[in-house]
Formats: structure tokens, sequence, C-alpha cells
């Protein structure tokens, strides 16, 4: 089996409508996207315990992943969360590469703006020699990318086994045993983590690991703990390769409080992302992920346990969901600040 590009658009799936409330409004600018200024409802329960004269410096570790807007270009992205007052933006390579890597670091360091990540490189687990080849071909040009847009952090999701058809699909008929074999898979991110880890230290690149809730370790990652991730990364130098921890993940993991300990230890939190789990799933179970505060996840604790670590970089919110994608990115912006301003930004310190 060839390996799995990582740098197409996000697959489609059904749409998982968000929790509504209206009762605090919040100007939205017009920027040109095809929206109106309008009053976007927000709710008592989005109300920031942060004052107006402070949203400004409240936002300056907030990071708007691109995929949260998936439809907006990369200059539109970038328009959005600067006049929103982000501090921070994370990268997608599809529109990266739309754009010319060189070019999207110009866009987004004229607007005042960080790359928190680049997503995302990986997809390490291919086993033919052909495979193999691709995947490294195709990981030396995220690393390449990331340089030059600026991004310290490229996130890696390693995936899944070399059984699958396509991710999400049914196992390939002809798949064997040695394509089911989950030690084998992981051996062989390890193996393929040691021929990219030079490339990534000639470019000041960090390898993020993320490790993926168990319901993708068939088709996306053969990860599924951090605990797994930080074993992975224990053969390298911290500054060559690193943790994510990603809340739609690793909220269910019992032992979540001690690996983000031993990853703040071991200097190795390259990322934190957030966004809730909400149910019911969407059929594609990947597009499940909801507004911070709509769901199960326990952001307080999380974060507590984050910033207990002395973690200072950038809190990126990354949200696949179809209803989301859907709606004016100026709306998302707007909601995504309010919500990290209550569930998040208070547990920082």
């Amino acid at each position: 089996m060839t390996g799995q590009t990582v740098s197409s658009v996000f697959p489609a799936g059904d749409p998982v409508r968000p929790q509504e409330a209206s009762d605090q409004a919040v100007e939205v600018p017009d920027l040109g996207l095809g929206g109106t200024p309008r009053q976007h409802r927000l709710g008592s329960r989005l109300s920031s315990p942060v004052a107006a004269d402070d949203r400004i410096g409240a936002l300056a570790r907030c990071s708007l992943n691109q995929a949260t807007i998936k439809h907006a270009s990369l200059a539109e992205a970038v328009a959005v969360t600067a006049a929103a007052g982000y501090g921070a933006i994370g990268l997608w390579r599809d529109r990266v590469q739309e754009t010319g890597a060189a070019q999207a670091g110009r866009i987004v360091a004229e607007a005042g703006l960080r790359v928190s990540t680049l997503c995302r490189g990986g997809f390490l687990t291919a086993a033919d020699p052909a495979g193999v080849q691709a995947a490294l071909a195709d990981n030396e040009l995220a690393i390449a990318e990331a340089a030059t847009v600026g991004a310290r952090e490229l996130v890696f999701v390693v995936g899944g086994l070399p059984a699958i058809s396509e991710p999400g699909g049914p196992a390939r008929p002809d798949a064997s045993g040695a394509d089911r074999d989950l030690g084998a898979a992981r051996q062989r991110v390890a193996d393929r983590l040691a021929d990219l880890v030079p490339v990534a230290q000639a470019h000041g690149v960090r390898i993020a690991l993320e490790p993926m809730h168990p319901l993708f370790t068939a088709d996306r990652g053969v990860i599924a703990t951090l605990a797994q991730a930080l074993d992975l990364a224990a053969p390298f130098p911290a500054s060559a390769v690193g943790v994510v921890v990603d809340t739609y993940h690793v909220w269910w993991d019992p032992e979540l409080e001690a690996s983000i300990a031993r990853a703040g230890r071991e200097d190795r939190l390259a990322s934190y992302q957030i966004c809730d789990w909400i149910l019911p799933l969407a059929a594609d179970s990947l597009h499940s992920r909801g507004q911070v505060g709509d769901g199960y996840v326990d952001f307080a604790t999380v974060t507590r346990w984050v910033a207990a670590t002395g973690y200072a970089g950038d809190i990126e919110t990354e949200i696949f969901n179809e209803a989301i994608w859907a709606d004016d990115p100026t709306v998302t912006a707007a909601t995504v600040a309010a919500r990290y301003l209550s569930h998040v930004h208070p547990h920082l310190s």
C-alpha cells in the first residue's frame, strides 16, 4: 500500500449543529468574505469574565486553526483572525500550498500574527518501499514548508494501519495479518521519525506528535495516548520531537494528568489544542468536534494541568464540524474567542 497524502483538504461528513444560545451580542466586522456586519448572539454561557479593555491582551495566546474556518482562503483566514484580536493562527498545508509558502508566511507576518502550528505531517506507517519513500518525501516537504511560513511546530498525525482502504473506510479485502499488526506499525513510526528528525533539526522545526482518540487507531493514528507519544519522542532531543495535547483526542485518558506533567518535565509540550467532544457523533466521527463548552470536556481541569507545566505557548482551537464550517468565518472567530475567554483563559494562571 502506498503512503497516504497528508496535505489534502479535510474530508466531508454529516453536520453536527452546535448548541445555540442568544443573550449577549457582539459586533462582527465585515471583512469582505460575503457576509454583512451583524450581531452575533453569543449567549450567557459565552459571556467573558475578561473586561473589554483587557480582551486583546487576554487573546494574545489564543490561536485559530484554519480547519475551524475551513472554507476561508489563507488570506481570508488571516484577516479574520487578526481582526478578532488573536495572537496567532494555525495553518494547514493545503491552503499554504495554494498560496505558496513564502507568500503565506509574509501574509501572516504582515498581519502581526504568529504561526502557532502547521498541520500536518505524518502518515508514517506504510510498509512497502514505495509508500515509505512517498511518506519521507512528503514529510521533508512539510518540514520545509513549516520553516518557510515561520512555524516552529509541525503537527504529525502518525497514520493508521496499512489494512485501510481509505480514511474512514473498510479494511482492504486483500489486507494481510501484517497489515493489521499494530506493534509493527508503531515501530515503523519510530523508524520514520529517526529518518526525519535530522531534516527537522536542520530546518529549526519541531515534530509535534499528536495522539488520536482510539476511534481513529485503525485509519489515522496508531498512537492513542499522550504516554505513547512521549515514548516515541523519548529517543530524540526535546527540541526536535514534542507532543500535542488535543482535548478532543485525549480528554478520556485516565493517565492524562500524569502524562501532561511528564511532557512538561521533559520539555516536550509543543502545542495545546482545544475543542469539545460532543454527541451524537457525526456519520464521519472526525467531524464531531464542537465549540468549547458545548460538550463533555473538563477544560478547567485540563488547562490547569497544562499551565502547571509552565507551558507558555499558544492555545489553538481546531474544530472539524460541517455546521461551523457553513457559518460566517467572522462569527466563528468571535464565538471561539468568547469560549476561550470563558472556559480556558481563567485557568491559565
